[in-house]
């Protein structure tokens, strides 16, 4: 009796150490990049997602839907709107990934959670350059615009312009306010084109400010 608790032990410990293993490699790679969860919650996430499959194992239930609405929550508090953007997005869905490589580990599917754990790390940091290569061809921007008048062709002459440097705009919001219109547009296409678009800006007679 004492050595098959000692055997299951044993393989209790073998999963917790894969799941902080497991989990200590993606928390690297956010703490290297300065984000929210890092080295230690990452860890701690993987660590307790395997726990609780392990208690549920033993206990012949399944927590597995409970651990998934947990981590949404966590996943939720690492994401700010901000303007326009939105940030915390990657490091959200790290948070769920592992939670599932630590489910993983918890049922002992090492090879599955091994195997997780690469694909999550090659995508956060090769793919991640491919990102970046997209975004230098294909980038967007929000120009904050106040025109020096309230004549609504400015706008129609600055998407123009934009045109000019194949970009495509999107109003966001237009306004007046004083004796000037203001105006929030968004402007896709190569970053370079847009560069161009903000020299040109610079010198425009119709553009107060941006």
């Amino acid at each position: 009796m004492v050595a098959e608790e000692f055997h299951v032990a044993y393989h209790d410990l073998i999963k917790i150490g894969f799941a902080m293993l497991f989990g200590g490699v993606l928390g690297l790679e956010r703490q290297y990049k300065h984000k929210t969860a890092g080295f230690r919650t990452i860890i701690l996430i993987c660590l307790g997602s395997a726990l609780f499959t392990l208690v549920a194992q033993k206990g012949g239930t399944n927590v597995n839907a409970n651990v998934i609405t947990g981590i949404g929550f966590i996943g939720a508090g690492v994401i700010f709107k901000e303007g326009f953007t939105v940030s915390g997005l990657t490091t959200a869905a790290v948070i769920w990934i592992s939670a599932a490589i630590g489910v993983a580990v918890g049922t002992g599917d090492y090879t599955l959670a091994l195997i997780a754990t690469a694909v999550t790390v090659i995508v956060l940091s090769l793919l991640s350059r491919v990102e970046d290569y997209i975004n230098t061809i294909h980038g967007k921007k929000i120009f904050s615009l106040v025109f020096t008048s309230t004549d609504y062709h400015n706008i129609e002459a600055f998407e123009t312009m934009a045109r000019k440097y194949s970009l495509t705009t999107e109003r966001r919001s237009v306004t007046k306010k004083d004796a000037n219109l203001q105006a929030l547009i968004e402007v896709a296409g190569h970053i370079d084109n847009i560069n161009k678009l903000n020299e040109e800006l610079v010198l425009s007679p119709i553009i107060k400010s941006f």
